[in-house]
Order: structure tokens, then C-alpha cells, then sequence
């Protein structure tokens, strides 16, 4: 079972605490987090008997960085690693893996809304160029999907409670010194 369900608030992807609306975060929760917690609540009816199976979760990796979204979003995907730990503790119990993949930013989803050929272009520069640690790759959403199958696969029949972050090292990574460094060497 997979739960990959993803909305934003409706003003900015990186909402300010003082502009936040209560709507746009119980908005927000209800679909990130209750609907993924009501779907893993149902698989697991139908898992535990079998005592096998697998439940992902579609969580982000701002559930590692801090700042790369709004706080309602950042609230409802650091809720579902929550929600897939203590599950993993529950249901190991009759065999079911619980997981999470956690992606950077993925282009071409439609999360942030319809954007232009020019700017998905002028994105994906940017991604790969300045803010990506893999320097000239672009997460893709193939590449969510593989690490998804990965968790989803007999290859991971021991992995359970693992948030496996896809984003090409970023959270790892803090460029400000070598940046700061490379500017006044310059």
C-alpha cells in the first residue's frame, strides 16, 4: 500500500508563520496526513491477517531540512514519519514493513501549480546547477517511484521503519562555507 498524497498551502510554497491561515493548515493536514493515516488504518485490516505485506509513505525532505517549505507542510509530512515509526513498531509484529520516502523537490509534479515550459527550464537549471548536491542531475519523479519500488520489493524484506530521503545527498550537505570561501578567493 502506498500513500503518496502531497498538497501545499494556497498562498506561498514557503509560508510565513505570520501570513499562515488556520484553513490552508487544517487543509492541509486532513489531506497529508489524515488520508494517509486512514489508508494505511485500512491496508493494515486487510495485512495483518495475512501477516505480510508492505505500507509506504510519500513523506519530504523537509522532514530533514528545515526552511524548504511552509510550516503546514513541513507539519504534515514530519507527522507521517511519525506515523510510519510507530507503525513499523506495531505491525513488525505480523511481518508488515512500514516506510517512508522522503524527496526533495520534484519537478513536473504539479504540486506548486501549472508552471511554464520556461520556468520548469529555468527550475531545473537552478536545481542542478546552484541548489542540488549532485551537481547536473534533477530529481525526477522516476526516481521517487524507484525508490519506492525498492522499499516495495522482496530485495528490502528486512527494511522496516526507514525515511529514505531522495534528495541526492542535499540534506547532508551545507554549502554556505565553501560558497563563502569561493566568493572571497575569488
Amino acid at each position: 500500500m502506498y500513500n503518496n498524497a502531497g498538497i501545499l498551502d494556497r498562498g506561498s510554497l514557503f509560508g510565513r508563520i505570520l501570513d499562515a491561515k488556520k484553513s490552508d493548515l487544517e487543509r492541509v493536514i486532513s489531506v497529508n496526513l489524515v488520508g494517509s493515516f486512514l489508508g494505511a488504518k485500512h491496508a493494515a485490516r486487510v495485512m495483518v491477517p495475512q501477516r505480510k505485506r508492505c505500507i509506504l509513505f510519500t513523506s519530504s525532505a523537509a522532514t530533514a531540512i528545515a526552511g524548504i517549505s511552509s510550516h503546514a507542510y513541513a507539519a504534515s509530512k514530519c507527522a507521517i514519519v511519525g506515523v510510519a515509526k510507530g507503525l513499523a513498531a506495531e505491525l513488525g509484529e505480523y511481518g508488515i514493513r512500514v516506510n517512508c520516502v522522503s524527496p526533495f523537490a520534484v519537478l513536473g509534479t504539479r504540486i506548486p501549480g501549472e508552471r511554464s515550459k520556461a520556468d520548469v527550464s529555468k527550475a531545473e537549471f537552478v536545481l542542478s546547477n546552484h541548489v542540488g548536491n549532485l551537481k547536473g542531475q534533477i530529481l525526477k519523479a522516476d526516481d521517487v517511484a524507484r525508490a519506492a519500488l525498492y522499499l516495495a520489493s522482496d530485495e528490502a524484506n528486512y527494511i522496516s521503519g526507514l525515511i529514505l530521503l531522495v534528495d541526492g545527498g542535499y540534506s547532508v550537505v551545507n554549502p554556505n562555507m565553501m560558497n563563502i570561501l569561493s566568493a572571497s578567493m575569488g
